[in-house]
């Protein structure tokens, strides 16, 4: 697991951030992340994991019993205002003025936050998204509803982006041309804070990754140096039987299993000292399999049935 950033280079910080309903529910519990400007950071977490509390508390939705947030350096709280312009939020569910369309919206929502999107920008992406701005927002599918939640996020080009389930909604095309339009604000320098339960749009976008179980934050990730640190399992396919005697005490690579034609090994510094071993002999076929993010979600969760559906939220 990898450590935060300096947080004076945060676009995004939260310190000790705790929240407590009435009753005594906690939905978080000292949760303290910083993310780099310019970063695509991804919030996992099962549903009650205190995904959209943490949200809405940076957005001055709510506020927090203890501890305290901070975007692009103003407090969230204090600098609510100032805080805000820096941001363009797209929530799970998103709702609007169901008589207007999305031209009109776009035109109210530009005036209240005093920021005229940049007309070629703007027109860059309804046509990418395939936005139809002049039918009520109230006779659209939930899709195309989706659709003017990103165009309104996006279109004053935010230092920061906070998505709340990007994809929901999308046809698969769709979702991709999202994936893409979050790698180009990354590109920008911009920031990209998003939650997700696509585990593979998670894994393809972010730089890192925080896990947060029953409010706590149980893990960071940086999916990149994980990939290139955790034991991967390489299968190894040979021509003829190779005595397992054969294949022990090869550096970086433990043996699992030898049967026949077939031997397991976990690897876990480079495959040089195995390719090198394996090479005495007629090699067939190689499989390698990486730990995946669903994986490591997984393993910090302790058990899959932690997880209802599978499907962390």
């Amino acid at each position: 697991m990898a450590s935060d950033p300096d947080a004076s280079a945060a676009a995004l910080l939260t310190v000790d951030l705790s929240k407590v309903y009435a009753g005594g529910v906690r939905a978080l519990d000292g949760v303290s992340l910083a993310v780099r400007r310019g970063e695509v950071f991804g919030l996992l977490g099962q549903n009650g994991a205190g995904k959209t509390t943490l949200i809405r508390i940076l957005l001055d939705m709510i506020r927090p019993t203890g501890g305290r947030g901070e975007i692009m350096g103003l407090d969230v709280q204090r600098d609510a205002v100032e805080a805000r312009r820096h941001v363009g939020y797209l929530p799970s569910s998103p709702e609007f003025y169901a008589q207007m369309n999305a031209r009109q919206l776009v035109t109210l929502i530009a005036g209240i936050r005093g920021q005229q999107p940049d007309p070629e920008y703007l027109a860059s992406l309804i046509d990418r998204l395939a936005l139809d701005t002049e039918r009520r927002v109230r006779t659209l599918s939930r899709g195309n509803q989706q659709k003017v939640g990103l165009v309104l996020a996006l279109m004053s080009k935010p230092d920061v982006v906070i998505l709340d389930e990007p994809t929901t909604g999308l046809d698969p095309v769709m979702q991709e041309t999202v994936l893409d339009l979050v790698r180009e604000i990354a590109a920008d320098g911009r920031t990209v804070f998003f939650s997700s339960h696509i585990m593979h749009e998670v894994e393809a976008l972010c730089d890192r990754v925080a896990v947060l179980r029953a409010g706590a934050l149980v893990g960071i990730f940086d999916l990149a140096e994980q990939r290139r640190l955790a034991p991967r399992q390489v299968t190894v396919h040979f021509g003829a039987t190779v005595p397992a005697q054969a294949l022990e005490g090869i550096a970086g690579a433990d043996l699992v299993q030898a049967e026949g034609t077939r031997a397991v090994f976990t690897v876990t510094d480079g495959v040089d000292g195995l390719v090198k071993r394996i090479a005495a002999f007629p090699v067939v076929e190689i499989e390698a399999h990486e730990p995946t993010l669903e994986e490591y979600f997984f393993a910090l969760y302790g058990a899959t049935d932690d997880v209802p559906d599978g499907s962390p939220r």
